[in-house]
Parts: structure tokens; C-alpha cells; sequence
């Protein structure tokens, strides 16, 4: 036990002399295993705030370092802004860096932008929303985005990051330049990128923080449009729904008047609003109800997309707006279309964030699932969930858009479908304590198992986006054989005593009795 306590004080000097902040291990909680770990954490003994001229990835590499030499196998887990679902951030037997800064104070300084070279070196702990208003001080903003800005940059590149700009520009992954990472293989800070340390950079991309902890990111930027088109048409007909979102997805390489920039969707049962948390798009006044386009107990879809523009373009928005909707065959009385400044639609869900927060429905557990569907058996989903499983109840939004796969880098850790077009379906419901059973944790949480269920009986290779499994056979089916070969392989070249982000539940950690 002594040589234990020894080896924590020492971590906690060394991580005392920067802005990193260590949270010491304690046993998660049920409720905080199955909510978002929103609560922002306690001042562990004054730490936050203090700082060292020392980089703070030199000290992250001594403490992995330290970490990696203890004889009683101490884990280390990366924590960005507490987003993930299932405690992916905790560690059953070590410490939590919380990567985000301190409110005030900064890690590593803001994030700087080449304006010349077109990208910005951000800290893996910087909030996207940060990022974003560096960047526009510059003319400049990244090209691909998650629907919520208040993510880490750590965070989302060790998944994917990914929103209605993919189909485009692919996820945030495709888009990153070189990294600064943390190894725990010998406590390095390395510098990665295509040319340099390329298997690294390539494993710690989507690689759920198995194989090192993102310290800096160099991110590529594009000139930043002043104002957003932002379009919403509804479908009745699932068939339709999909053959105009694949069509408009496959104009990727076209001209920027000749496609949209944004193409996501989402699906409405009965008894829903065409509102949802994500947005402020309607009036709450006004609301438009399903039932307002005679359904007749069945199920909407709605398509919606984005035109960027400048005021210097303004005078050719609805024209090229007008080309593009002209192709599309949604229901003809249901276009509505609202314009707003860049930053707010890409702000828009922490908007609505701001609203649950003050009614009290924000921190609440989020059984959250998210699928990779392949394009061949979508209908089927449809069938079986959206118009089977689900009901004519939900509690939170159901996305449901395409992606095309040639944007995505096969080398990086990420793992999809098979297929030329997948579909993100993405579940966001909150649990809520309102004494209706639809709305319980329980219930979700048994739903989304139902829904894994289908998936497996009917055949449908469908692939976890924000994975979470318990054992190592599940992981192996998620990654198939061959990737997960790939996988293990980083891990001992990386991480050879699994001590990282051992929430991902995907290695167990090395006894020490082995060593």
C-alpha cells in the first residue's frame, strides 16, 4: 500500500504544477454510469489553476510515464468535457485527467491559427465552441462539425466527430493534420502525422483513447461563411426520404452553388413535434404538428439541409436554394426555411441546451444509441424500428442521414459498414421522471437493447457510433476479425499494460503479478 500512496503523491506533484486537473478514482455511482457525466467536477486540493511553464503534455507524459512504472498496474484515463454515456472517462483503478480548461485559466494558451497554411493547433482539451471563436477572428472556420460545440477536441477525434457537413468534408478525423500525443508505452510526447509516427496517428484517430492521449490537434480550416440557409421539407414516404438524401449527399464533388453544405434528418412519430431540443427553428408559439399533414397515425421525415453564403452572395441565395429543392420530391406545402448568422446555427443545440437546463430536464440520464446503418437495409430498419419497435412515443430526437464512406480514412481506428452509403441513426432520448413508463431509464434503456436485438436476428450489420460493450467477444464482433487484429496490435505497440482509458472496457488491464 505504501509504495501505492508514494506513487500518488508523486503524481500529484507533478500534475499541482499546471492547469491539469486530477481527479482521483471513485467508484462511479449507477446514476453517473448511466448519465453524461455532466457535473462538473470538484477542486481536487486547489490544483486547477495553478500553473508551470512546463507544457502541459511534457508533465502529461511524465505522469503516463509514472502511471506505466507502477508496479501496481495504476490505469489513466483522459476526461474532455464529461460527454460520454456509459463512463467511458472513469477508471476503475487509478486517476482522471480532466483535459478541459479552468474557468479563467488555460492549459495551453488559445488555440493559434496559421491563416497562410489555413489550420488551427488547438489543445486536446479546448472546446469546439472555442475553437470556432479563435478561428473566426480570422475569416476562418474547420470544415467538419458535431451538431454540439461544447465537446472536447480530445474527445470527439477519439470517436469520430461527425454532423451534416460529413458527407462532405468527412468527419472531424479527415480533417486533422498532425497531432501531439501521450504514449504509454514509454511516457512519450510524440508529434504524428501522415509523414511522422503515421501508425500512431492513425490508431489514436477514432481510436477511443487506447493508445494515447491527444494533447494538440492541427486542424484544417476553410474561409468561414457570414450567414446560413437553413431548409427543413418533410416526407411521408421513407423511400423518397432516402433517395433524395443519397442524391444530394452524391453532389460532394460539385460545385459550392451546385450542392448543399449541410444534409442531415430526422424522423417524427405521431403525437410529435416537428420541434425538437436540437433547434429553436419553429416559433414555440406556432408549432407545427404532425398531425397537420395527415399521417394518419403514421410517421414523418424530415430533410434538412444548409446553403452558407456571404452578403456579398446574397443576391444568388434563393436562386441556388431554388435549383437545388427543385429536384427534390418532398411534400410541396411543407418547405420552411429560416436565415441566421453562421455561428448560431452551429451553436443552435446549446441554445436549446441553455432552455432544458433552466426547466431542469438537461441533467438527466441520456440512453443514448447510436447506429451505422448500411444504405441496403435501411427500409428494413425503418420497418422494424422507426415504424415497429419505437411506437408513437419518443423522448428526445431521432436523427437518421447518410454518409458517404470514401471520406472516411479506413487506416484511422473507426469502424463502419461495409457499404459505399451508411446511414447515422442516431436515438438522443433523455430518461425523465414525469410517471410515464415510455419516458423511464428502464424502459430506454430495454428499447435500445430491442432494437440491437432486431438488428442481430434480421441480419442487419449495423455498427455502434459511440460504441459500448462489456466484454472482449462484443469488441471483437465490432471491430471483425481483421480490424480488431489491427487494433490489438497498436495496443502492445502503444499501450502495452492497457493502462488507458480503461472505461472503453475494451482491454482489461495487465496484472502486475504478470510483470
Amino acid at each position: 500500500m505504501a509504495p501505492k500512496l508514494l506513487l500518488t503523491f508523486v503524481i500529484y506533484r507533478l500534475i499541482s504544477t499546471v492547469g491539469l486537473n486530477l481527479r482521483p478514482h471513485r467508484p462511479p455511482s449507477t446514476r453517473s454510469r448511466r448519465s453524461l457525466e455532466r457535473r462538473p467536477l470538484r477542486r481536487e486540493n486547489g490544483f486547477r489553476g495553478l500553473r508551470n511553464d512546463e507544457p502541459s503534455g511534457a508533465i502529461g507524459a511524465r505522469l503516463v510515464g509514472a502511471a506505466y512504472g507502477s508496479a501496481h498496474g495504476l490505469s489513466v484515463s483522459a476526461r474532455g468535457h464529461g460527454h460520454s454515456i456509459n463512463g467511458q472517462a472513469q477508471t476503475s483503478s487509478g486517476v482522471v485527467i480532466e483535459m478541459s480548461a479552468s474557468k479563467g485559466v488555460r492549459q495551453w494558451g488559445l488555440p493559434r491559427v496559421s491563416e497562410q497554411s489555413r489550420y488551427v493547433d488547438a489543445w486536446g482539451g479546448e472546446l469546439w465552441i472555442d475553437v470556432l471563436k479563435t478561428t473566426l477572428e480570422h475569416g476562418l472556420a474547420p470544415k467538419s462539425w458535431t451538431d454540439y460545440l461544447y465537446l472536447s477536441v480530445g474527445g470527439t477525434l477519439s470517436n469520430a466527430g461527425i454532423s451534416g457537413q460529413a458527407f462532405n468534408h468527412g468527419p472531424q478525423i479527415s480533417n486533422v493534420y498532425e497531432l501531439d500525443v501521450v504514449t504509454a508505452g514509454k511516457g512519450e510526447l510524440l508529434t504524428c502525422s501522415e509523414e511522422q509516427n503515421s501508425e500512431l496517428f492513425h490508431a489514436v484517430l477514432g481510436g477511443l483513447g487506447q493508445f494515447g492521449i491527444i494533447t494538440r490537434a492541427r486542424i484544417g480550416l476553410e474561409p468561414a461563411p457570414q450567414r446560413v440557409r437553413w431548409i427543413r421539407v418533410l416526407y411521408s414516404n421513407f423511400s423518397t426520404f432516402t433517395k433524395d438524401q443519397e442524391y444530394l449527399i452524391s453532389l460532394h464533388g460539385q460545385p459550392p452553388n451546385q450542392k448543399f453544405d449541410y444534409v442531415e434528418g430526422f424522423v417524427i412519430v405521431d403525437e410529435g413535434l416537428i420541434n425538437n431540443w436540437r433547434s429553436s427553428f419553429f416559433s414555440p408559439r406556432n408549432p407545427v404538428k404532425i398531425s397537420s399533414f395527415g399521417t394518419n397515425g403514421g410517421v414523418l421525415y424530415c430533410l434538412e439541409v444548409t446553403k452558407n453564403y456571404h452578403e456579398s452572395t446574397a443576391d444568388t441565395i434563393d436562386q441556388d436554394v431554388e435549383a437545388l429543392l427543385k429536384r427534390l420530391d418532398f411534400i410541396p406545402s411543407s418547405v420552411f426555411t429560416t436565415d441566421l448568422p453562421y455561428v448560431d446555427f452551429l451553436d443552435r443545440v446549446h441554445k436549446a441546451e441553455l432552455k432544458l437546463r433552466s426547466k431542469g430536464l438537461w441533467d438527466v440520464p441520456h440512453p443514448w444509441l447510436n447506429l451505422f446503418v448500411p444504405r441496403s437495409r435501411i427500409a428494413d430498419f425503418d420497418e422494424g424500428v422507426f415504424k415497429g419497435i419505437l411506437g408513437n412515443k419518443t423522448s428526445g430526437p431521432i436523427l437518421i442521414y447518410p454518409m458517404n464512406k470514401n471520406k472516411w480514412d479506413d487506416r484511422t481506428s473507426v469502424v463502419t459498414p461495409e457499404e459505399d452509403v451508411f446511414y447515422l441513426v442516431a436515438l438522443l432520448r433523455s430518461a425523465l421522471d414525469s410517471g410515464d413508463e415510455a419516458q423511464s431509464l428502464e424502459y430506454l434503456s430495454n428499447q435500445n437493447r430491442q432494437i440491437l436485438r432486431f438488428c442481430d436476428d434480421a441480419g442487419i450489420k449495423v455498427k455502434q457510433y459511440l460504441p459500448h460493450y462489456t466484454t472482449q467477444e462484443d469488441w471483437v464482433d465490432h471491430f471483425g476479425d481483421d480490424k480488431w487484429t489491427l487494433f490489438s496490435k497498436r495496443k502492445m505497440d502503444f499501450d502495452p499494460r492497457r493502462i488507458l482509458a480503461t472505461g472503453q472496457r475494451i482491454f482489461k488491464p495487465m496484472a502486475a503479478s504478470s510483470w
